[in-house]
């Protein structure tokens, strides 16, 4: 298989790919969850963040966050793919798992084919290793059970039991990427779990984390109003009178908080 391809693009935003997210945003977006974080983001007229048709490849997996390491494909041609040419180290889809750094999501733009594997349980494994912090693709993976079993968080279109060659040609690396319809720029933050993955412009990412781990924790005070009957009129959305309530529950301690 040929492994060169065009050079890495330019147009990128943010920090190098490997730059660490730092560990207080890394856990306010967890806890606020790719939903709300989504909605954090349509406040500032983002409105297409979220990938379409990109699901966890396990249920209760783990979430995930992290800035994006990307690699793209093209379809394969059948002189140029092969699997003697797949085995070798400048192979760029075998780079992309020794190179994405720890903490990292690696984004795996597949054009949406689901005809070949974007990632196996040997990379999986390998990457949960490298302590790398999950990996997307709106495409899907082979050995789906062994990958689960590895731990990594994974998100995918669906099953693809077929060996990459076939139907994948790695072209790039580390350039800017469509993955389940959202653009990717190397660098970007990543959030995933049982909801989706939301991508997100990596210089808000601390501030929509602020605001997110605000706003799920004005939702957990919501919902307990909820299930002592109170109407969503004048609660959700919050209103100034509901979140004088809100930080008086604060002040109180949370009472009811399980």
């Amino acid at each position: 298989m040929t492994t060169t391809g065009p050079a890495p693009a330019t147009a990128t935003t943010g920090p190098a790919p490997d730059d660490a997210l730092p560990e207080s945003v890394r856990e306010r977006l967890i806890r606020a969850g790719s939903a709300t974080v989504a909605n954090m983001l349509l406040r500032r007229g983002l409105r297409n963040t979220v990938m379409a048709g990109v699901v966890p490849l396990a249920a209760g997996a783990p979430p995930m966050a992290g800035p994006a390491r990307t690699l793209r494909f093209i379809p394969a041609r059948e002189d140029l793919d092969t699997l003697a040419g797949y085995a070798s180290s400048e192979n760029l889809h075998r780079r992309a798992i020794e190179e994405c750094p720890p903490g990292a999501v690696l984004v795996i733009d597949a054009f949406g084919s689901t005809a070949a594997a974007s990632m196996g349980d040997m990379m999986a494994a390998r990457l949960r290793y490298r302590g790398v912090a999950g990996v997307v693709t709106d495409g899907g993976y082979r050995d789906a059970e062994a990958i689960r079993a590895t731990g990594l968080p994974c998100h995918h279109r669906g099953n693809a039991p077929k060996a990459t060659p076939i139907a994948l040609h790695p072209v790039a690396l580390d350039e800017p990427v469509g993955c389940g319809g959202v653009a990717v720029y190397p660098g970007d933050v990543l959030l995933g779990d049982e909801d989706g993955v939301v991508v997100i412009p990596r210089e808000l990412a601390a501030e929509v984390a602020e605001e997110a781990a605000d706003a799920a924790a004005y939702e957990e005070f919501a919902a307990l109003e909820i299930a002592r009957g109170r109407s969503l009129f004048g609660l959700f959305p919050a209103t100034p009178e509901s979140r004088r309530e809100y930080d008086q529950w604060v002040a109180r301690g949370r009472p009811g908080r399980k």
